[in-house]
């Protein structure tokens, strides 16, 4: 065992047996390397990710390449979910020397935490035009030995052209209808037409990009806006991409289609997308959207729920494929051969048809991931659920694929978020409930005494590492949804310590700016700050979008100045970076509808008041805030004032600060919360 035997990451613990001396990051690793005088070598990745198993199998677990690593260097090991900042400082830096980036990353560094060489997966032995691992150690080490001056200055210049790349957002302001309009057309000109989705392979699932689309369309009526989400979502979810036996979106699609899946589920995406598919079902009441987000939600609590009641942060990609071999996919994937087995033949002739499962095969070695192909064919639903109830419980009898039981707060809250709006929609008080144990986790176990938030926790045991800006946004956003659903004064209160954190201690005082760090965290070799959604929202757009929410609720003039100045960065980059700043466009899409507040009075138990309280929830108006409770309730600040109208339970909407005559009639409601241009 080395010195990752103890910690709470489930991917440094799969190093921990190997024979190479990893160290975890910190400064006792660095210290060592300026005692013995030898570079870093540092390390990152993460349990779901294919490769990294890869390079762990052909090297780290290698006795000679670990002899040569323990002589030559002090190994740092690092998991990118639990420090993300770590991951961004020197992700930045190889994209920036390679133009090209991913996981694992391998980098080596000064002992004062300098980069000076960059690379991601190396083969063991020369491959493809790659070096072997061992020739770029052996390498680099004859580097350090025999032209250190050469070395330091390289890792110098690197850091300090990391150093002054900090953005310049000075009096953007606020985006406006021709940002939103600009952003839009630029989405239209990247758009897949054919196969929905932006851009070629591999292709990701555009969740923030498809939340801006739902909202411009809710906001302006632009039926293009709304078809790319449909479309889009409809490609998804008849794709390889989506699990069509268990529910669950995987990684990305390695090909254009949505056909083959990098088949690792990450908490993160099935969240997002469960939110999207609820949202779109919400805007249009398509069947489709509607089980969609019901399987994904019911995947997320099945599969991903710990014991605890939060949630694991993803299922891995690879599983025993038969001879002990860890292989990518086998879990999903069918053969002609295997259907026939567990359905007999005239059933599996149905099932290859309606899942679109070939004798060649659309994956490897003949196997198909099961698809939804459009066709002329009529299936009978009730055969194809006993269908589909078959496979999946043969599929179980296979070996799963690993778990990383970490709690990653972030996600989490993305998941109380999409839970509990998924919940609320479709009455399955279930889910809110999954919701609330999760958000409860996260108060009891990552939220201390003042209000600062651990990155991750395992089994019960909070890590060591400091919450990052996405953690404090999207677990107030999940809080703040919970507030609206439940009418449960106690989330809000939450959101709003997490977010006067983020105006203490993320956000420059003079520009308004945010950072991914706290001030008073480690201090790496450069500030992380980027304002770029990635696989989740950007911590900047997330927070910009619960500060506005947080405003909305109660009226606080500093947090609502603190979202227009942190939406800034929407107005430089909506228009000429749209696929990579979507959260912040649907943040956007808020700021100019208000967002709307409303605010449903009335006895809980009154099928009156939960008629309006659904009616407001399934309101479309962008980022719109509902509060609901008892007459002369002071559980939330949107209820002061608002009484019962006639005796009767009442809606109040206000946007701009301009209220509407309250209503007590859920029609009426309904149009006060449709967009003018809609």
């Amino acid at each position: 065992m080395n010195r990752l035997a103890g910690v709470t990451s489930p991917y440094l613990l799969q190093h921990a047996d190997n024979a190479v001396d990893w160290w975890p990051w910190g400064p006792e690793a660095f210290e060592e390397a300026r005692r013995r005088d030898v570079p870093v070598l540092l390390s990152v990745g993460y349990s779901a990710c294919h490769w990294c198993h890869v390079m762990a199998h052909e090297s780290f677990e290698d006795e000679v390449t670990a002899a040569y690593l323990n002589e030559h260097f002090v190994s740092v090991k690092v998991d990118r979910e639990e420090r993300p900042d770590v991951d961004a400082v020197y992700m930045e830096a190889v994209q920036a020397a390679t133009g090209q980036g991913g996981w694992p990353m391998t980098v080596f560094l000064t002992p004062d935490a300098e980069p000076f060489y960059f690379g991601t997966y190396f083969p063991p032995e020369p491959r493809h035009g790659m070096a072997s691992f061992r020739q770029v150690l052996e390498g680099v080490a004859g580097a350090w030995a025999e032209r250190r001056g050469e070395v330091a200055e390289v890792a110098g210049k690197i850091t300090r052209d990391l150093a002054e790349r900090e953005l310049n957002l000075k009096s953007s302001g606020v985006p406006g209808e021709e940002d939103l309009a600009g952003a839009l057309l630029g989405l239209t000109r990247e758009y897949d037409a054919t196969r929905g989705g932006f851009g070629g392979a591999p292709k990701f699932p555009p969740s923030m990009v498809i939340e801006f689309l739902l909202r411009h369309h809710a906001r302006t009526g632009s039926e293009g806006a709304l078809q790319m989400a449909a479309d889009t979502c409809e490609h998804m979810a008849r794709g390889g991409i989506y699990d069509q036996l268990g529910g669950g979106f995987a990684r990305y699609s390695v090909d254009r289609d949505w056909v083959v899946p990098h088949f690792e589920k990450m908490l993160y995406d099935n969240a997002l997308l469960c939110r999207v598919y609820a949202h779109l079902w919400r805007a249009t009441g398509s069947g489709l959207a509607r089980r969609v987000a019901l399987e994904t939600a019911d995947f997320l609590v099945r599969e991903l729920r710990t014991a605890e009641g939060g949630f694991a942060s993803a299922l891995d990609a690879d599983s025993d494929g038969g001879s002990g071999r860890h292989v990518e996919g086998a879990y999903y994937v069918w053969t002609p051969a295997q259907l026939r087995e567990v359905l007999g033949d005239a059933d599996a002739e149905l099932a290859a048809r309606y899942f679109g499962v070939t004798e060649t095969g659309t994956f490897e070695e003949g196997a198909s991931v099961l698809q939804l192909p459009q066709q002329d064919e009529v299936f009978d639903a009730a055969k194809v659920a006993s269908l589909r109830e078959r496979l999946l419980a043969a599929r179980a009898e296979r070996p799963a694929p690993g778990r990383d039981d970490k709690v990653v707060a972030a996600w989490n809250g993305l998941a109380v978020a999409a839970l509990a709006e998924t919940g609320a929609y479709f009455d399955r008080p279930d889910l809110v409930e999954a919701a609330i144990g999760a958000a409860d986790l996260l108060v009891r176990l990552h939220l201390d005494e003042h209000a600062r938030l651990a990155r991750t926790s395992k089994d019960g045991q909070v890590g060591a590492n400091a919450g990052v800006l996405e953690d404090y946004a999207d677990v107030a956003e999940g809080f703040l949804a919970l507030a609206s659903v439940t009418g449960e004064g106690v989330w809000l209160e939450f959101a709003g310590f997490l977010l006067d954190h983020v105006l203490a201690q993320f956000t420059d005082a003079e520009s308004g700016a945010l950072y991914d760090t706290a001030a008073d965290a480690e201090q790496l070799i450069r500030r992380p700050q980027d304002p770029t959604d990635n696989a989740t929202p950007s911590g900047w757009s997330a927070a910009a979008g619960a500060l506005l929410s947080y405003a909305a609720q109660t009226g606080s003039a500093p947090h609502r100045a603190a979202a227009d100045r942190a939406l800034g960065v929407v107005k430089a980059l909506g228009p000429r970076a749209p696929r990579f700043i979507g959260w912040g466009l649907a943040v956007s899409e808020a700021l100019l509808d208000g967002p709307r507040e409303i605010a449903v009075v009335g006895a809980a138990d009154d099928p009156a008041t939960t008629a309006l309280l659904r009616t407001a929830l399934l309101g479309t108006a962008p980022g719109a805030v509902v509060a609901s409770g008892a007459p002369e309730s002071d559980e939330l600040p949107l209820l002061a004032g608002r009484p019962l109208v006639d005796g009767r339970p009442a809606a109040y909407v206000c946007r701009h600060f301009v209220c509407e005559a309250p209503t007590t009639d859920p029609e009426e409601l309904r149009a006060a919360l449709i967009s003018p241009n809609a």
